[in-house]
């Protein structure tokens, strides 16, 4: 089980509980940390996604804008 994996699934028995129970103030604090944890590893990927992505008109011709190709050659992507 992935890091990101481990994550998801306390935030997912914090929530069960929060609904069942309700929280301890610890418990409210850990939750805000993963949760921000989360879409930090969200964006992360979302974002590396996006810097890896090249677009091929109907041509096949890479009309990927100068600035992602830019960013693709620093990264080491291209």
């Amino acid at each position: 089980m992935t890091e990101s994996d481990q994550v998801r699934q306390r935030i997912n028995e914090l929530y069960k509980k929060k609904q069942e129970s309700g929280l301890t103030e610890a418990e409210e604090a850990e939750r805000k940390e993963l949760h921000k944890q989360f879409i930090a590893n969200f964006r992360a990927g979302f974002k590396q996604q996006l810097d890896s992505l090249v677009i091929v008109d109907d041509k096949g011709k890479d009309v990927t804008p100068e600035k992602a190709k830019q960013i693709q050659k620093e990264k080491g992507l291209r």
